[in-house]
């Protein structure tokens, strides 16, 4: 499965050329044999290079970016690799998810 559709990369490169002080994710990524979650709300002009909400897991959410070709090469446990949520409704924005698993330790969304 492609990680990016071309809707979305329109949304996000959208938002990383204006860096809206506090965007609405655009997609949403898991890694169905464990508990790493992503989330997105820019892609920079490299095509590869985002930016978001990135737990792989640990309990430790933090804002930062993550590569796209990384992600998508990813193979872990039973040869799983990470996989776009086609089902994601953001309700908040990005800094709100941000608080809310800093007090988790996790992301919920």
């Amino acid at each position: 499965m492609k990680l990016l559709r071309k809707s979305d990369v329109t949304k996000l490169r959208a938002n990383g050329d204006k860096r809206p002080d506090d965007a609405v994710p655009v997609v949403k990524f898991f890694y169905p044999a464990g508990a790493g979650t992503w989330l997105f709300t820019e892609l920079d002009e490299d095509g590869d290079t985002l930016f978001g909400l990135c737990d792989p897991g640990h309990g430790t959410p933090e804002l930062g970016t993550a590569s796209l070709s990384e992600l998508a090469s990813f193979r872990g446990r039973f040869g799983l690799g990470i996989e776009r949520d086609m089902h994601f409704k953001p309700n908040k924005t990005l800094a709100a998810y941000a608080e809310e698993a800093s007090n988790l330790e996790r992301i919920n969304a």
